[in-house]
């Protein structure tokens, strides 16, 4: 029997600036971003004997997507959340757990202000699309849970390249803050059968 949820994680995160801190270019030109890294939390043991951890997503590499021009990179986060945060613990089982990325775009919008003395903006929209499934060996589904979240950055059009970069890093690492409880909620809720020493109690109001 299937068992299926479709969680929309609305992440508003919606982010207004009118403007921007400095950055000096000595800060600049030796600042690196690396993706958010989730191995101080506990991982979530799931009773599968494997754990197959893909993406579907496609990047276009061409405008309005803008995805590829991030520092950090949203489809390798969620790929290295999942190697974080789950963990194969029955190997006996013939049952596996397939995380299957769907979308990790980032698309980018000019915003004309028209008026005098208003600076034209710019509107980044991240979205993150996964599904975490669970099937036997033969490649029936068990259940499965789906997180849809996103959030959403305005920044004035004339913003440097260095403050992009520091802008869509903090916007990378709130999706995944984020993301990060969403889905471990999720699971505990929606997948609770397959989750070892789950203390998540399943009532009838939820």
């Amino acid at each position: 029997m299937l068992i299926k949820n479709k969680f929309l994680a609305l992440f508003t995160g919606l982010l207004l600036l009118g403007g921007c801190a400095g950055v000096g270019n000595d800060e600049a030109e030796v600042k690196r971003y690396q993706e958010p890294r989730y191995t101080e939390d506990a991982p979530i043991r799931l009773s599968v004997s494997r754990i197959d951890i893909r993406s579907e997503f496609m990047p276009s590499f061409t405008r309005p997507n803008v995805e590829h021009l991030f520092p950090v990179s949203i489809e390798k986060t969620a790929k290295l959340w999942a190697r974080d945060r789950l963990q194969a613990d029955d190997f006996s089982s013939n049952r596996q757990a397939e995380f299957i990325i769907k979308d990790a775009s980032v698309t980018e919008e000019i915003e004309k202000s028209g008026q005098l003395f208003y600076k034209d903006r710019i509107i980044y929209k991240a979205h993150l699309v996964v599904v975490l499934r669970i099937i036997d060996s033969h490649d029936k589904a068990k259940a499965e849970t789906e997180i849809n979240a996103w959030r959403e950055l305005v920044l004035p059009a004339d913003v440097s390249l260095a403050e992009k970069e520091q802008y869509w890093n903090g916007m990378v690492d709130k999706l995944f803050n984020e993301f990060n409880i969403q889905m471990e909620q999720n699971i505990r809720k929606y997948l609770n059968m397959y989750v070892m020493d789950n203390t998540y109690i399943q009532t009838y109001d939820d």
